[in-house]
């Protein structure tokens, strides 16, 4: 009987309810009520706003796109992946996302202890994966790159891009590869299928280096400047920033430098690339107690031998030889971790021990770094190790390699010209020593606190050139 009763009633009160909620659905479809005959309007509700990504999502969208992350979100994406591959050890994408953001990390700190863990997560993911798994392969490029191991970012990135030829993110690996090798016209050729494929902020800071790399100072202070504005996040804006201060530390301009060193520091005080070149500029400037402050922030978060290099040699120059010798000491033992880690510093090593320990053993080191890897800068350091050694003959081959002009171009260093200056001052051949020094003090007079000194009173040594009787000519 309750279900006989009650069919009925709820039809015609299902009948009656539709036809009375007509009205008020319409009026709040139109964001209004009619109250005691006043019609009132009701406030819109606002979509609630997104929430904003974590920083462990911002540090995986940019390990992801090559560009720089900050380190907390490092941490957090850290963190992260490793409970993924604890819970699902069969995902071959959070091996790979991992391998990747130990290489930054390590980066970053200056810690090569990460670069065995990234090693073991990337090569994990390619056993989990090992057709067509690029994230894999081009995360071994990177950490070869960071390794200083560049014939192996070749052959990494060479078969990630044969698996992947339009992942854009591999060209830029390649790029850095082949710079190491001194293979500067595969760069160029590599650019220019890159930007073929993306443009934008990553891509304008690649092109940055290889214009540098080719002499075309102007066109990589544009590119810098162009990926500075364009770059959305501090920690990727202050990356270009200090490559920027670079540049115009290699020009010469020390006040332009603290100006992009600082700004970077702003956007990400954990940019200890950006410290040490306050420390350079500053030092430049004679503001010698901020720059050993600088150098020591630097050192403090990022703990690089050239760092400890530089702060030595700065210390040395003010008459500091304990402080300095502090310093040479932790460059040592930066480079025996280096090496427990997989890297590579023997570039590093060889400069140090060339001027501040046993040239000899410099150059049984550079000419090992030689086989392995011959760009410009172990050139350079080869030929000043032979020249310290007492061999300035075999030191020039190596000195006129790291001054000579490539085809479209070369890179113009005062380091690299004043090391062939000396060179050519010490096998008597005065005038092409008196210009290259003097090459040297113009493109950056304050290249080094130490060196710089030396290049001046060298240049200042030989004098003007003599001057010579026009000869005659027959008849007059």
């Amino acid at each position: 009987m309750e279900n006989q009763r009650e069919g009925p009633v709820r039809q015609e009160s299902s009948s009656k309810r539709r036809a009375r909620t007509r009205p008020v659905l319409i009026a709040s479809v139109a964001g209004c009520a009619v109250l005691g005959g006043v019609l009132v309007l009701l406030p819109r509700e606002r979509p609630a706003e997104p929430a904003a990504p974590s920083p462990g999502a911002l540090a995986m969208a940019a390990v992801g796109n090559g560009v720089p992350a900050t380190l907390p979100g490092l941490a957090e994406l850290i963190d992260e992946r490793e409970k993924a591959v604890r819970t699902r050890p069969r995902e071959a994408t959070s091996w790979a996302v991992l391998g990747a953001a130990y290489v930054e990390q390590g980066r970053r700190l200056a810690d090569p202890a990460y670069y065995p863990r990234a090693e073991r997560a990337l090569r994990r993911s390619l056993t989990v994966r090992p057709q067509r798994n690029t994230r894999a392969l081009a995360g071994l490029a990177a950490l070869a790159n960071a390794r200083r191991d560049f014939p192996a970012a070749r052959r990494w990135g060479e078969a990630a891009l044969k698996v992947e030829p339009r992942r854009w993110t591999t060209y830029p690996l390649l790029i850095d590869a082949y710079t190491g090798l001194g293979e500067h016209e595969a760069a160029k050729r590599t650019l220019d299928r890159l930007t073929t494929l993306r443009s934008g902020p990553a891509v304008l800071a690649r092109a940055a280096t290889v214009y540098r790399d080719r002499g075309w100072q102007e066109d990589a202070a544009a590119a810098l400047a162009d990926a500075a504005a364009g770059a959305r996040a501090p920690a990727e804006r202050a990356a270009y920033r200090e490559r920027a201060g670079q540049l115009a530390w290699e020009r010469g301009d020390p006040e332009g430098a603290l100006r992009h060193f600082r700004e970077a520091v702003r956007l990400d005080p954990d940019q200890r690339a950006a410290q040490a070149g306050q420390g350079r500029a500053l030092a430049a400037l004679g503001r010698t107690t901020e720059a050993l402050n600088a150098y020591r922030v630097a050192l403090a978060g990022q703990p690089r031998p050239q760092y400890a290099l530089e702060l030595g040699e700065l210390y040395e120059s003010l008459g500091m030889p304990e402080a300095a010798r502090v310093q040479y000491d932790l460059l040592r033992e930066r480079v025996r971790g280096a090496a427990a880690g997989g890297a590579d510093e023997e570039l590093v090593l060889g400069r140090f021990e060339a001027d501040h320990g046993d040239p000899e053993a410099a150059v049984r080191r550079l000419r090992a770094e030689w086989r392995r890897q011959p760009a410009a800068e172990v050139a350079d350091a080869l030929g000043w190790a032979l020249y310290r050694a007492g061999e300035p003959g075999k030191a020039l081959r190596f000195a006129l390699s790291a001054t000579a002009a490539e085809p479209g171009g070369g890179a113009r260093d005062a380091v690299y010209m004043y090391h062939r200056g000396m060179i050519e001052r010490k096998l008597e051949r005065y005038g092409a020593a008196r210009r290259h020094l003097a090459e040297a003090l113009r493109i950056n007079p304050h290249f080094s606190p130490l060196h710089g000194r030396a290049a001046r009173e060298a240049s200042e040594a030989l004098g003007e050139p003599p001057d010579e009787e026009v000869p005659q000519m027959a008849g007059d």
